[in-house]
């Protein structure tokens, strides 16, 4: 029995009575199991009837099972590859047009990354070497265009991401929301998997264009649309979950600057066997990663997928579901690491004091706990509750609670103070629920200043370092 993941193919279909009865058939002489739907979306030149001759002409086998959706009116490739994906039960699914512009023979190479574990998304690029027909100079020009703008606006360095070739393991389309009713569904797409932190790969592939003449049907107008979509999609990345606690995490693994700040001040105690508690998405792990072991933690499932998907290429880095509150009863042997670190995770807990003897418990002799806290009781607020905050902190207080874990408090420092008015402007005069993206990504062009302001230790701050040394 062949044990390779079945492979689900969407196919849009609109007004294509010419190309799709051949187009389904080399789907299907393609081998590997798979199923086939095929949404024609609204049809008006007897495709439909086209399309259920196929159905009657070739019954379902185990290796190509066929699903006919059809819908009433146009309403985009967008739309009908949304309808599909309800349908998907396959592993990896692939969207294929309905015209001759893709070669189906070329599935086996889109879906290898996948099912060598290397990749969640891979493209299949027209401009990397395989052949292709030559058609029209300007089309390819505005196909290069949006790419080069999707790429600007998502960090990454496709060659094409106009491409009908989209390979994705099926959870991760399945979780896409996606809004696009038009050909909006390509940049969408790199949008959404790019703020997913997806492994994206591309992959050669022939192309074998149409011109307008010969039915192809995507011009200026939808290139506007494009455009508009990648700005769209950059600034809302509208992937499915939008609570106040991801937010800010999205929003704090984008400020690269203070990301580095934060790391500059806890490197010092670092050691080179570390566990991260609470890791998030990994803002701070990129920093970890080149210890010589890191153990990367979160209880959130959607967490431990993209640090998962982040982190699989570094070997030394292991990722593990771990509740803080359980820390000391959770498989992990005492003595293990020579530091914890924990930024921005102990206010989470309610018991924050059983929190830190768990640390305790798994440091050897002479390790550290690196804490970050928020600071400031005056500060706590909307924004502290929305994101599960118990509590801020004062110096005093923390100094206390490290030293009944049985840490010693080896250092001990506010810093932020510049946070401090904007914080208290909007968790506690204006009640927001999160930090404004734009207040955000400007405190983080304030980082030169925050490195001043280390020189003059600052007598509060938004935030405290904390450093509890486990001694023999």
């Amino acid at each position: 029995m062949d044990s390779r993941p079945q492979l689900s193919v969407i196919v849009p279909v609109y007004n294509e009575v010419a190309t799709v009865r051949t187009l389904l058939e080399r789907v299907m002489a393609v081998r590997i199991p798979k199923e086939i739907i095929v949404v024609d979306d609204g049809s008006t030149d007897g495709t439909p009837a086209a399309l259920e001759e196929v159905q009657t002409a070739i019954p379902d086998t185990p290796d190509n099972r066929l699903t006919l959706l059809f819908r009433p009116r146009n309403r985009g490739k967008g739309a009908a590859v949304r309808a599909a994906i309800g349908r998907v039960t396959g592993d990896i699914v692939i969207i294929q047009d309905a015209d001759l512009e893709y070669d189906p023979s070329e599935y086996p190479r889109l879906i290898q990354p996948i099912l060598d574990g290397h990749a969640d998304v891979v493209y299949g690029s027209r401009f990397v070497g395989s052949p292709r027909r030559v058609l029209m100079f300007w089309h390819t020009v505005g196909n290069k265009l949006l790419t080069l703008v999707s790429n600007m606006c998502t960090n990454l360095n496709l060659t094409d991401m106009e491409t009908c070739y989209k390979v994705f393991r099926a959870d991760i389309l399945k979780r896409i929301p996606i809004r696009s009713d038009r050909f909006g569904l390509e940049p969408e797409l790199t949008a959404k998997v790019a703020h997913l932190r997806c492994r994206v790969y591309e992959v050669p592939i022939a192309y074998y264009g149409r011109s307008y003449s010969e039915g192809k049907k995507i011009g200026w107008k939808d290139g506007v649309s494009a455009a508009w979509t990648i700005v769209r999609f950059s600034v809302r990345p509208d992937i499915g979950r939008e609570d106040e606690g991801f937010t800010t995490l999205r929003r704090v693994d984008a400020l690269r600057r203070y990301s580095e700040f934060q790391w500059e001040l806890m490197r010092p105690y670092v050691g080179h066997r570390v566990l991260e508690v609470g890791s998030g998405i990994g803002a701070l792990t990129q920093y970890l990663a080149k210890r010589a072991r890191v153990v990367a933690t979160d209880i959130d499932p959607e967490y431990l997928d993209i640090l998962r998907r982040r982190y699989d290429h570094e070997p030394n880095v292991e990722v593990r579901a771990l509740d803080l509150k359980l820390l000391s009863d959770n498989g992990i042997p005492p003595a293990s690491f020579d530091t914890v670190t924990c930024a921005n995770v102990l206010e989470h807990v309610v018991d924050d004091e059983a929190a830190l003897r768990g640390m305790r418990r798994v440091l050897t002799p002479g390790g550290r706990v690196v804490l970050i806290v928020p600071a400031l009781h005056a500060l706590y607020g909307s924004i502290d509750r929305a994101i599960g905050h118990h509590r801020r902190y004062a110096r005093r207080e923390l100094a206390e609670k490290l030293r009944a874990a049985g840490l010693t408090v080896e250092h001990m420092s506010y810093f932020n103070m510049l946070g401090v008015a904007g914080w208290f402007l909007n968790a506690r005069l204006l009640r927001r629920r999160t930090v404004p993206g734009l207040q955000a990504r400007l405190n983080d062009r304030l980082v030169p200043l925050l490195r001043l302001e280390r020189r003059l230790s600052p007598p509060f701050g938004m935030s405290l370092l904390a450093i509890g040394r486990s001694d023999p």
